[in-house]
């Protein structure tokens, strides 16, 4: 056995900084922070700019290493081994990343037959010189690709919660830890469900879409493609379209004669759903307690039987929920104890644009840029400046935006059409726990007004203004008058 080679003290100390790169959120502040060491560039440097000339220097150093025969991990053990297989899936990753985002837009098109990847055995070419396990880092690679291809590009906005947002949902693929991910739960994520809470409109159905999408898939190597196409990986299901009577087949198939119109065996969305995939049960929130109960069993035991049928089925896919209404309500009105903790293994509370406009007031901008060339086919400079005119004169800087996200792609498309968008008549009422918290957060809540929202949240649960002047410490008229205001303020639809 030829001597085992070794990394010199510089080496080891940069490939360390690639090390602690690859294993951090690329969403983050610390991974920008670290690019820009490895690139030897200031953090405050242009993204893009400073991307290229941490390639170029990862680039770099490896050339270093295989013009003296030592870009092999065959080479090495311990540490060097571990910070040089980090490294060469870095540049694996870098190296084929516009292909990788190539097939991605080719695999969309195509939909559910995987493509053939063109570029398979160059990528497996260099794995193999590199003395790491072929196929096995192709296939994260291209996971890490799709991820975060998805994450960044399907969820536009900079502002600082979208920046957190996007935090969590890679931290939901891959946990905080890509190497414990890799090691032991690359193919066990299935038992960690997932529920997204947001107001309506803010792209709840989107980041449910970027997790299920990026998904861990086999690679078949002989046949040069992906065992399955991501597209098919992901399956959602709006349970609010459904009657109670139809839910559970629509959940979990039928059987021909289990009612009447069932004429035909039918799969419900967790008979459909690829191991490798993920359900997303959009609106949970409105599941009866019956249904949540059989949830249940699936979330526990992966088992699951169509109605009308005695023989278990087996679910191996992951589940994604999600639901407009807060916490606090899911918690003390909607849900059974033990369907809330076996759902909600990862909790995710997307922002909503007020808030978002408020963090970045460029985050308004963006969206119409992101909304105007998804409608248009190409970017549109024109007819962004065309929109930014027409909200900036009505409904003004200061409109609220109720409907979110999906508000402002229906106002840039009446724009269009009228070069007019006058905003929601009446502003729907603020939640309770919003209206906290954006107030403690921007400073402008008073005294007063914290305690006729406290009451107000407390009457939303007891139902009784006795019972908020016991927990309160009030009186019983003192609590009517505060719970009375928060009505008013609301235009009479609060309580």
């Amino acid at each position: 056995m030829p001597p085992r080679k070794r990394l010199s003290e510089s080496e080891r100390n940069f490939f360390e900084l690639v090390f602690k790169a690859g294993m951090t959120n690329p969403f983050s502040d610390d991974r920008s922070q670290l690019d820009a060491a490895i690139a030897g560039v200031f953090p405050e440097t242009d993204r893009q700019e400073r991307i290229r000339r941490m390639v170029e220097e990862v680039s770099r150093k490896i050339s270093l290493l295989e013009r003296e025969g030592r870009a092999s991990l065959d080479a090495y053990e311990g540490r060097d081994k571990v910070l040089l297989r980090t490294t060469f899936l870095f540049e694996l990753f870098y190296a084929f990343r516009r292909k990788f985002d190539a097939l991605i837009e080719t695999q969309m098109e195509a939909g559910n037959a995987p493509v053939r990847v063109p570029f398979t055995k160059e990528a497996l070419a260099l794995l193999q010189r590199r003395g790491l396990k072929t196929r096995h880092t192709f296939e994260l690679a291209f996971q890490l690709r799709r991820a975060y291809h998805f994450i960044d590009r399907s969820l536009s906005g900079r502002s600082p919660s979208m920046k957190k947002f996007r935090e969590s949902l890679w931290n939901n693929v891959f946990t905080r830890n890509l190497d414990l991910y890799e090691r032991y739960l690359v193919n066990r994520m299935e038992d960690f469900s997932t529920l997204i809470l947001g107001e309506t409109g803010t792209g709840k159905g989107s980041a449910a879409a970027a997790i299920g999408r990026s998904g861990y898939i086999p690679f078949d190597p002989e046949k040069e493609r992906f065992v399955e196409s991501f597209t098919l990986a992901f399956v959602p299901l709006n349970l609010s379209q459904f009657p109670e009577s139809l839910m559970e087949s629509e959940l979990f198939g039928h059987k021909k004669g289990a009612f009447t119109g069932a004429v035909e065996d039918f799969k419900g969305v967790f008979a459909r759903c690829s191991p490798h995939g993920a359900i997303f049960l959009d609106e949970i929130g409105e599941v009866s307690t019956p249904v949540q109960i059989k949830l249940l069993n699936v979330l526990q035991e992966r088992i699951f039987y169509p109605v009308g049928s005695h023989e278990a089925m087996r679910f191996h896919g992951r589940v994604i929920a999600a639901t407009n209404k807060s916490l606090q309500e899911l918690r003390e009105k909607v849900f059974r104890d033990d369907f809330y903790y076996r759902l909600s293994s990862d909790i995710i509370e997307v922002p909503p644009l007020r808030q978002r406009i408020r963090e970045d007031p460029a985050e308004l901008d963006t969206l119409l840029d992101h909304t105007v060339t998804r409608l248009v086919g190409v970017p549109s400079p024109e007819l962004v400046e065309m929109a930014k005119k027409t909200l900036a004169q009505r409904p003004g800087p200061d409109y609220p935006w109720p409907g979110n996200v999906r508000e402002v792609e229906q106002a840039v498309r009446r724009i269009l059409l009228t070069s007019v968008y006058e905003g929601e008549k009446r502003s729907r009422p603020v939640s309770l726990d919003a209206h906290i918290l954006e107030g403690i957060e921007s400073g402008t809540l008073t005294a007063q007004e914290l305690l006729m929202v406290y009451c107000a949240r407390r009457y939303e649960v007891s139902r009784t203004y006795e019972e908020v002047a016991r927990q309160t410490g009030l009186d019983r008229r003192t609590v009517k008058k505060y719970i009375d205001g928060w009505r008013a303020a609301q235009g009479g639809q609060g309580g």
